[in-house]
């Protein structure tokens, strides 16, 4: 695969009464064919997400999308433009950071930010965090990349920062 010089391809997914963000690095392959977050099959941020809220796990982009209204959390990522080889993170390289204004100042979010996994808070810390001066939490990768954590262990993760963020506990994470 050769490096390319690649666009974002879509926005971010919030509302006005998303209660958290949730940043990836930059979308997958699939995702941008799909043209929404975590197209891939083999990532595990739906199923978690889903297990973390009690709910179904969505099959389409209309379901994945209800399911971020119903529990208010918001998606997008670190990275609008850069040169990447594939969907390699590790590749990344001419980073350009999203704009995240419109969500930090138009929503509920404040200062809870979450990004999924080491390398988006790696691009957090050098394109963000200058910025807007917020520490974000860095959750364990869904990608299938991130073996080491099976399913049950990274549901577990996410689901304890999710409700200490939120204030809430006993499975209910809204």
């Amino acid at each position: 695969m050769e490096r390319r010089l690649l666009e974002h391809g879509f926005g971010p997914f919030y509302r006005e009464n998303s209660r958290v963000l949730i940043l990836g690095s930059f979308p997958s392959v699939r995702s941008r064919e799909e043209g929404f977050y975590y197209g891939h099959r083999q990532n595990r941020f739906w199923k978690v997400l889903s297990a973390v809220f009690g709910e179904a796990v969505p099959e389409t982009v209309l379901e994945k999308q209800a399911l971020l209204v119903r529990t208010r959390v918001a998606l997008y990522d670190v990275v609008e433009r850069c040169s990447i080889v594939g969907s390699s993170d590790a590749s990344i390289r001419e980073a350009v950071p999203t704009d995240l204004t419109e969500i930090l100042t138009g929503t509920q979010v404040g200062g809870r930010i979450f990004v999924n996994g080491k390398t988006a808070l790696r691009l957090w810390e050098r394109y963000q965090y200058p910025r807007w001066r917020c520490r974000a939490v860095c959750l364990p990768s869904t990608s299938p990349a991130n073996a080491a954590w099976r399913e049950e262990r990274l549901t577990e993760a996410w689901k304890t920062a999710l409700e200490a963020a939120l204030g809430t506990g006993s499975g209910d994470a809204r």
